[in-house]
Parts: C-alpha cells; sequence; structure tokens
C-alpha cells in the first residue's frame, strides 16, 4: 500500500504502465465494490448512476479546460471519434501523424470509400502542414513513445488557416494541465490517466462542430427528459452536447465519478513536474536525455520484456520497444527497479 496526493493504492513496487492501464485510488475502488454489492443485493435503481456521470462529465470539462455543455459520454474514443469522422464532407482530407493509434486513425480511414483523403506525416510536421488540409486529428501525447504534439504551434496554423482539429488526450488528461476549448473535439479514455475502469470516455465539442454532427446513436439518454425518451418515434434531443451521449455502463462510470474531479481538483503542473521528473530519473540512469513526457520508449534492449517481468516490473511492449511510464502514484523506487534491471 503506498499513499500519494492524499489517497492510498494498492500497486506493487515496479508498476510502470499506466500508459497500458491506470490503477485506481483505493477510494475510486471502493466506491466499484460499493456498487457491485448494491447491484448484487437488488438494492439499485436507474436514477441512482445520474450522479456520478454527472460528476465524472465535469471532472472531464475541468480538466481539459472546457464548458461541461459542450461534454458528451461515450464507451470508447474510437466511437466517439466515429461521431465527427462521420461528419466530414465527401472529398474532405484529414492529417494524422505516423503510427498514431489507430483508434485515432481508423474512424476516418473507413470513409475513404467516399473520397475522404488520410495522409499522415511525421508528428513535428503536423503544424506546418496542417494549413493544406480540413482537418487534423493527433493523439497530443503519442501511445507508442510519450512524444508530444506541438500544441501552441497546432493551434497557430489551424487558427490562421481555418482547419480544424480533433485532439486525443488519453494519454494526457491526468497527468498535465490542459486548455483545449479553442479544439474542435478533445476526446478521452478513462481507463489509463484518468484511473478509471474501461468503458467510459468523453469528447467536448465546440458547438460550431457540434451543430454539423448527427448523433447516430441516439438513445433514451440523449433525450433532453430522461423518463420521457424511453418510448416512442419522435426525438427530442439535448440541445447541448449531451445529445451525442451513449447509454452510460454504469459502474465504469460510478469510479470515474470519483476519479476525474479528484483528478480536477489537484495542482496538476505538480502532478506533471513529478511524473515526469521520475521519468527523466529513470531516462538518466539508462544514459538517455531528459524528456517532457512521463512516458518512455527505450529501443536496443532485446529480451528484456522478460527479464523486466521476471522482476515484477510492470511494462509494455509497443512497436517492438519496452515502453514505461510514471503517473502521481509512481515512486523513486519503481524507477530504481526499472534501472537494477536495464543496466549491467
Amino acid at each position: 500500500m503506498r499513499h500519494s496526493w492524499g489517497e492510498t493504492f494498492d500497486i506493487p513496487t515496479g508498476y510502470l504502465n499506466t500508459a497500458s492501464i491506470g490503477i485506481p485510488p483505493g477510494r475510486v475502488a471502493e466506491a466499484m465494490r460499493t456498487a457491485l454489492e448494491r447491484w448484487a443485493q437488488g438494492r439499485t435503481t436507474v436514477a441512482e448512476y445520474d450522479p456520478p456521470v454527472a460528476a465524472a462529465r465535469q471532472g472531464y470539462a475541468d480538466l481539459i479546460g472546457v464548458p461541461v455543455s459542450s461534454v458528451t459520454i461515450g464507451g470508447s474514443a474510437s466511437a466517439l471519434i466515429g461521431l465527427v469522422a462521420a461528419a466530414v464532407p465527401d472529398g474532405a482530407r484529414v492529417l494524422v501523424a505516423d503510427d498514431e493509434f489507430t483508434s485515432v486513425t481508423y474512424p476516418f480511414a473507413v470513409h475513404r470509400p467516399r473520397g475522404v483523403v488520410v495522409d499522415s506525416r511525421p508528428l513535428a510536421e503536423l503544424p506546418g502542414a496542417a494549413p493544406g488540409y480540413d482537418w487534423v486529428a493527433v493523439s497530443v501525447t503519442q501511445s507508442t513513445d510519450g512524444a508530444m504534439i506541438d500544441l501552441d504551434g497546432l493551434r497557430e496554423a489551424t487558427e490562421r488557416a481555418g482547419t480544424r482539429v480533433l485532439l486525443d488526450v488519453t494519454q494526457t488528461a491526468g497527468w498535465m494541465p490542459l486548455h483545449l476549448d479553442w479544439a474542435d473535439a478533445v476526446v478521452c479514455a478513462g481507463y489509463k490517466w484518468l484511473l478509471s475502469p474501461r468503458g467510459a470516455a468523453w469528447m467536448a465539442l465546440r458547438p460550431d462542430t457540434a451543430a454539423g454532427i448527427r448523433p447516430l446513436a441516439a438513445n433514451w439518454y440523449a433525450g433532453a427528459d430522461l423518463q420521457g425518451s424511453m418510448y416512442g418515434l419522435t426525438p427530442e434531443l439535448h440541445a447541448d452536447a449531451r445529445r451525442f451521449d451513449a447509454s452510460p455502463a454504469w459502474l465504469s462510470h460510478v469510479s470515474a465519478g470519483v476519479a476525474l474531479p479528484w483528478l480536477a481538483s489537484l495542482d496538476l503542473e505538480a502532478v506533471r513536474a513529478h511524473a515526469v521528473g521520475l521519468a527523466n530519473r529513470l531516462r538518466a540512469g539508462l544514459g538517455l536525455p531528459p524528456g517532457d513526457s512521463p512516458i518512455l520508449s527505450l529501443d536496443g534492449f532485446d529480451g528484456a520484456s522478460r527479464t523486466l517481468d521476471e522482476a515484477g516490473v510492470s511494462h509494455a511492449v509497443r512497436g517492438g520497444s519496452i515502453r514505461l511510464s510514471c503517473h502521481l502514484y509512481s515512486t523513486e523506487e519503481d524507477v530504481a527497479a526499472a534501472i537494477a534491471v536495464l543496466t549491467p
């Protein structure tokens, strides 16, 4: 058991894999256990899940710096991005980063039969190339190696050219302060740095962007009057971004309703300094230059994955490289454990 930022985490030494799966604070896990017990005992009601859905929605808005009225919920980042991709016009030109995570690229690429063009460039070239495209879709922090897009450069270039921007913050929100009300769409899955169960995701939409998107999965939960939206033919949906809501995975939102408001209450500059600082200690211990991301990718460590597993150092392998990641609950002991395995 470890204590961090006023919460407890039941994590063994060597957990450096938040970029794959985030670990919840004890209070978040307890909310899930309580909800499971109530469900198993037949004591739940549909209405009791609404407050955590609302709390998580507000927490997400606070984490990325947007009005809560702009936030819709879904089950995954790709499903939410699919709403945006379906709305781009025939023949639209979309720019993505080389080796971008496919939850960002596939929703656009499947529209190639109607003339949608999807091109990729090295991440650093996206701001310069953006003016030649209708949309740029990119993860702020890349899943493969933790590389980060130049947000200021991208904003300046796209605002000047009128290019729309979709940002995926699945590997960013929760450890980095964000102010993204300028982007057309900002999407995030909650099961990594937001320390929530899989099955909860959010997307913020600028009003002018939302106006051009059809609620393709319209359902009772998107209705302006939930009780009045359960039956009938003519949809009366919310006027704000809730009209795009998918029916929530209740238990996932029970935990997210605790995790996201807590994360939003923290000093995220301090969280970033902690997580990136530990990642840089790890880089230094392996003879690597410092970086600005809590995610690092290691080449040239053939066979290290098995050795890390044997030593209890949790990690991932992406693109043939070892991927390690530090979050707010990571410690010097975690970093030392990885260095001990990876150095002679």
